[in-house]
C-alpha cells in the first residue's frame, strides 16, 4: 500500500510503502529437512503439471494464493509437505484429471504403472460418489 504523509513539524510531504507482514511458514519435508515455504516453487510445479491442459496460469496462481492464505491462517507455523500436496491434489481433482495425475505422479513418487492405475481408479471412484468437499475455494 502506498501512502502520502506529511511531517507535522516542517510540512514536508513524502511517500511510504506498506505491506502486510507475514510470519514465515516452515515446510517439513519427507526427509525431515525444513525449509521456508516458497510459493514460486509450488506455482512452478503446478504449471508443469498443467502444461497443455488448457488451464490458465491465472487460475493456478489463484490456487497458490488461496493455499498460502490458508497456511498463514493456521495456528502452527510448520506444515508437512504431504499436507500441502494433498491440498493441491484436492484442487486439481476438480480442475483437470490430467493435471491431477501428473502432479500426483511426482508428489507421490510413482514407481510403476500400477501406481498410475491405482490413482486413476481412485479418481474414478471419487467421480462416481462426489461426497467430499474441497479444502480450498478457488475463484473461477
Amino acid at each position: 500500500m502506498r501512502r502520502r504523509r506529511e511531517c507535522l513539524n516542517c510540512d514536508f510531504r513524502f511517500t511510504t510503502y506498506e505491506r502486510v507482514e507475514t510470519v514465515p511458514i516452515t515446510v517439513v519435508k519427507r526427509t525431515g529437512a525444513r525449509e521456508t515455504f516458497n510459493r514460486s516453487k509450488l506455482l512452478h510445479g503446478l504449471l508443469r503439471a498443467c502444461e497443455k491442459t488448457g488451464l490458465e496460469p491465472a487460475r493456478l496462481e489463484a490456487v497458490v494464493d488461496e493455499l498460502e492464505l490458508v497456511l498463514q491462517q493456521r495456528s502452527g507455523r510448520e506444515v508437512r509437505s504431504s499436507e500441502i500436496g494433498e491440498m493441491v491434489l484436492d484442487q486439481l481433482r476438480g480442475m483437470s484429471e490430467v493435471a491431477y495425475v501428473r502432479f500426483a505422479s511426482v508428489y507421490r513418487q510413482f514407481q510403476s504403472v500400477s501406481d498410475f492405475v491405482a490413482t486413476l481408479e481412485g479418481l474414478h471412484r471419487r467421480a462416481e460418489s462426489p461426497t467430499e468437499q474441497p479444502v480450498l475455494a478457488v475463484l473461477p
